[in-house]
């Protein structure tokens, strides 16, 4: 993330928070510290190794980063 809240700087980073937020329902409240990080990671793990991104040829992130290592 950027410094002085500059969130246009940083477009990639607001994409995927908002992906985070609209599809795996992260805008929510949560109550409890341990399950809202449960939950983000979660989301993140099925972000990077089950969701296909049109950008990267309908893979994954860890299929393209399995091809470029």
């Amino acid at each position: 993330m950027t410094e002085e809240n500059h969130y246009y700087e940083n477009a990639i980073a607001e994409r995927v928070n908002g992906i985070l937020k609209d599809e795996f329902y992260l805008d929510q409240t949560f109550f409890d510290v341990s399950y809202a990080q449960r939950v983000t990671k979660n989301a993140i793990k099925l972000y990077n190794e089950l969701r296909l991104h049109i950008p990267l040829g309908y893979k994954t992130p860890n299929m393209v980063y399995e091809n470029i290592t």
